[in-house]
């Protein structure tokens, strides 16, 4: 049998070193392994920066650089498994649900790896938040499967629109984490140590405002690829399609955050609010309209996801305002100045 099908399939067939590196992949579970790793190292790393923050021991710089060092190898590990599985279906590997959410997390930690050196504590954000995108890439309701594109996704495009829109939201999820911190530092401060928070709060703005500005630039760029691919596929640009609405709520509240960001209308409490309640515009943008199965952007989303995203999107909400009422109620009893608001 295996010599008839050789013989009379082989333009069909896969190759042998594609079977073996799909049957490695499939035993190793990089992304899964992932998942725990970022986390514990992730969860390390802030105990450690934490601690630091109070008492500089001696032993504590070599332990943060040891960790930083084990999380990029797993960054490398992240970026392996990406290439592998790209070689495997032979078309780049974030065309379903799936797909789209371990390259977004491997994109969250490619922009702690690039803002690490300017602050170890954006690295643990990414960790956290690429260990809860890989844990939601392995409940029940997604199959991580490799399988082959649908029609419309047989395009070059898929590379250059889905590769530069997806990055953004990676940049756009470490300033939600960002602007977490920036909230939990306030409300963790004293009359002792606030001077010294309040320059580490102001160091995490300034590189929530980067990312920002990279998530932005992307996108916009993206949301305008994605409008040449429309029209070759399609035959317009733009149609008012829900992703489409998405895409461009999400620019538009970017566009909004930035100004009010650098006209100073927001101080870093108002902009880490804004950044956690950019990150639920985003997941509404970017898995929600899927729900809606409507529009030609509604193939390859699991239909189970609903009740998890309405319960995050709770989360989220509870936590940002939550964490920032009690940081304003702090700041308040503290009789701090209004630069920190």
């Amino acid at each position: 049998i295996q010599k008839f099908q050789e013989k009379y399939g082989h333009k069909v067939i896969p190759k042998s070193y594609k079977t073996d590196l799909e049957i490695k992949y499939n035993n190793t579970h990089v992304f899964n392994k992932l998942f725990m790793i970022y986390s514990i190292l992730g969860g390390f790393l802030l105990i450690l920066l934490i601690i630091q923050i109070f008492n500089n021991y001696r032993w504590l710089s070599p332990s943060v650089i040891v960790i930083k060092y084990l999380i990029y190898i797993g960054f490398v590990s992240h970026t392996i498994g990406l290439v592998v599985r790209w070689i495997i279906s032979e078309h780049a590997p974030w065309s379903n649900a799936y797909e789209s959410i371990i390259y977004i997390a491997w994109a969250t930690l490619l922009s702690g790896v690039l803002f690490s050196k300017k602050s170890p504590l954006t690295l643990v954000a990414t960790c956290i938040v690429s260990s809860l995108l890989l844990m939601v890439a392995h409940l029940n309701w997604l199959d991580p499967e490799i399988t082959n594109l649908v029609p419309v996704l047989k395009s070059y495009w898929l590379m250059i629109h889905v590769a530069i829109i997806t990055a953004s939201y990676g940049f756009l999820s470490l300033g939600a984490m960002l602007g977490l911190f920036v909230l939990w530092i306030m409300i963790i401060s004293t009359k002792s140590n606030i001077k010294k928070l309040e320059s580490i709060s102001e160091e995490l703005s300034i590189i929530n405002e980067k990312s920002l500005i990279i998530g932005l630039f992307a996108l916009t760029i993206g949301t305008f690829l994605g409008g040449i691919w429309a029209n070759e596929s399609w035959g317009r640009y733009w149609g008012w399609d829900p992703k489409e609405n998405g895409a461009l709520l999400i620019v538009m509240w970017q566009i909004m955050m930035l100004h009010l960001r650098i006209t100073g209308m927001v101080k870093p409490l108002g902009f880490a609010l804004g950044m956690i309640l950019n990150n639920i515009v985003v997941i509404l943008a970017w898995f929600g309209v899927n729900l809606l199965s409507v529009g030609l952007h509604s193939y390859g989303f699991a239909s189970g996801i609903a009740w998890n995203l309405a319960l995050f999107i709770a989360f989220e909400l509870i936590t940002g305002f939550g964490t920032y009422y009690w940081a304003k109620v702090r700041k308040k009893s503290m009789a701090l100045p209004a630069t920190i608001n």
